[in-house]
């Protein structure tokens, strides 16, 4: 396949997400409502892949966000600074001490084990980046000035307010105006759309931001309720995507969004919230690539394994523009994501690639 990445001299920046970056609170292996204690994270949908992409690929990376102005805004930077990630084009704003204006998103998520599923309690209302415009932004500067190779972004940020709409929008649009490629995870939440006009607002702003998208990532729900494509053949409990039913759907995808380069989405097998059998699949060229499965696959924290695999496969296809590789550097990635504690990764490129090749799990001295 061939993709037309910007070169990287012309570029300040490999890749930059646009999404909200919430604090992620984490009672370990107890539960939210009886913990004592909270171990404190970073984490965002879009945030986690452009997190991954420097943190185990080495690329270049910032986040175009916003921030309340005030200490957990300030908390919120030096964790992202942690991990790496460029936070010059973090717009701040002001708050007025109580989160009437505006304030920063939290969320309580606790692991799950065995029988017991993960489970997260979010608290996002009213956060300076559900407020922002594209007027917060300066998009041209971004994309133009300084120069951006691929953009992520995704409808979980989309989701938040009628501002993130217009905002997530007019991003792709001046993103693709300059050459920059673009990847987008639906992320369906019905939950989150529901309070900005539920599912036909959803389908109203996914199919506008579609137009842009070179490489679109969700599974078939996500496809069904954001584009209104149909996918055959699937059984009732959606735990297993119907490659059939996946081509059907993927040739509607591709005669109503021709730009579409590249389609994929993970597929998981949940036997507990320990046990899960996890692989990948990746439509490009007119052909699907499956990685290789993780049957049985033992999870730490499923949070941000998602991300973690649209980050390897971001990277797979820049570095590569093979969709087989890049699918298996998402699955592989998201797989060794989830062993670890928190929405982001603790991975190395070496782990990852050694994954890829079925390395053994002997003890390393």
């Amino acid at each position: 396949m061939k993709l037309n990445i910007r070169p990287t001299e012309e570029c300040r920046y490999d890749a930059v997400s646009l999404g909200e970056v919430m604090l992620r609170l984490d009672p370990g292996e107890g539960r939210i409502r009886t913990a004592r204690s909270f171990r404190a994270w970073e984490g965002g949908g879009e945030y986690n892949v452009i997190r991954g992409l420097h943190k185990c690929f080495g690329m270049k990376t910032a986040v175009i966000t916003a921030f309340a102005d005030n200490e957990v805004g300030r908390l919120m930077k030096d964790l992202i600074e942690q991990g790496g990630v460029d936070t010059d084009l973090i717009c701040w704003k002001k708050t007025d001490g109580i989160g009437r204006i505006c304030r920063n998103g939290i969320n309580f998520t606790e692991r799950g084990f065995g029988i017991r599923g993960a489970l997260g309690c979010s608290d996002r209302a009213n956060t300076a980046i559900s407020q922002a415009t594209p007027q917060d932004f300066d998009f041209e500067y971004i994309f133009g000035t300084l120069g951006v190779r691929w953009l992520h972004t995704g409808g979980i940020y989309a989701a938040l307010s009628e501002q993130a709409c217009e905002t997530v929008i007019e991003a792709c649009k001046t993103a693709k105006k300059y050459g920059t490629l673009i990847s987008y995870d639906l992320n369906y939440r019905p939950s989150m759309w529901s309070a900005i006009g539920g599912l036909e607002k959803a389908r109203e702003v996914n199919r506008e931001v579609a137009k842009y998208v070179d490489v679109m990532i969700g599974n078939e729900e996500d496809f069904t309720a954001c584009l209104g494509l149909e996918v055959e053949g699937n059984d009732e409990n959606l735990k297993e995507l119907n490659l059939e039913g996946y081509r059907k759907m993927i040739a509607q995808a591709a005669v109503a969004y021709p730009n579409f380069k590249a389609i994929a989405t993970t597929l998981r097998t949940v036997r507990t919230a320990t046990i899960n059998d996890w692989k990948a699949i990746c439509w490009a060229d007119e052909k699907i690539y499956m990685s290789r499965s993780y049957d049985g696959l033992e999870i730490m924290d499923r949070v941000g394994g998602g991300d973690s695999f649209a980050s390897g496969l971001v990277y797979g296809l820049m570095t590569t523009e093979d969709p087989e590789k890049a699918v298996n550097y998402g699955a592989a990635h998201g797989a060794l994501a989830m062993t670890t504690p928190g929405d982001t990764t603790m991975a190395v490129l070496s782990e990852v690639e050694a994954v890829m090749g079925g390395a053994g799990v002997r003890v390393k001295r």
